[in-house]
């Protein structure tokens, strides 16, 4: 029986002083904090004795920043793939927290009617068929070892989802894919038996500035 695990990997902490929703816009790189964050998931792996024969990421810089410390650390030439990106968002570049204002305006309305699909971005069942497409093609490339996959807070969320079977509407608020944490998919001969969520750097939270999707 062959063992491969896929991690996926969410980008540490982004230097966001204007607390915008960044989504896809370019430029947008880790903090002091976040870097801090992707050197201590590499040396986490490092030290447990991950046997990682592939480190890809999202073409995102945040995401490229947080991958590029974990293939150093096993030698790996770090690869990128489209289908990691984040999901389009109508209120990328805009602040979208309680107060701000972009809910107050009735432009925007017409983008909140359906929260199931959601109407204000990609839909969920796409995000969802691109990252398993992307998981498939890394367990392929990786098969017998472990993988990194460097993405985003709601695709790797919605591909646990997926994975569990569980609808894909959410409350992002529950979301459980904290800054840097790892959702770590086991397969035996290709076929998908379970996944384990940690938190390598669950105490560097503390002040650490996230938004949801971000």
């Amino acid at each position: 029986m062959v063992s491969t695990t896929v991690h996926l990997l969410r980008h540490g902490e982004v230097h966001n002083p204007e607390g915008i929703l960044y989504g896809r816009l370019p430029g947008y790189r880790l903090s002091d904090r976040g870097q801090e964050m992707a050197e201590r998931v590499a040396k986490h792996l490092v030290e447990r004795g991950a046997d990682v024969g592939a480190v890809i990421a999202s073409p995102m810089q945040r995401a490229q920043e947080t991958a590029t410390p974990i293939a150093e650390a096993f030698g790996l030439t770090l690869g990128t793939d489209d289908r990691l990106i984040e999901a389009e968002n109508h209120f990328e570049g805009m602040r979208f927290g309680v107060g701000d204002g972009a809910l107050r305006q009735p432009a925007h309305w017409r983008h909140l009617w359906n929260p199931f699909r959601p109407s204000w971005g990609e839909a969920y069942t796409e995000q969802v068929a691109r990252m398993r497409a992307a998981v498939d093609a890394a367990r392929r490339a990786a098969e017998g070892h472990e993988a990194v996959l460097v993405s985003h807070q709601l695709p790797v969320w919605l591909t646990r989802c997926s994975y569990e079977g569980r609808r894909l509407w959410h409350d992002p608020r529950n979301r459980r894919c904290n800054l840097a944490s790892l959702t770590s998919l086991r397969f035996e001969d290709g076929r998908f038996t379970g996944l384990h969520y940690s938190e390598p750097v669950a105490d560097l939270y503390a002040g650490a500035k996230q938004l949801p999707g971000a």
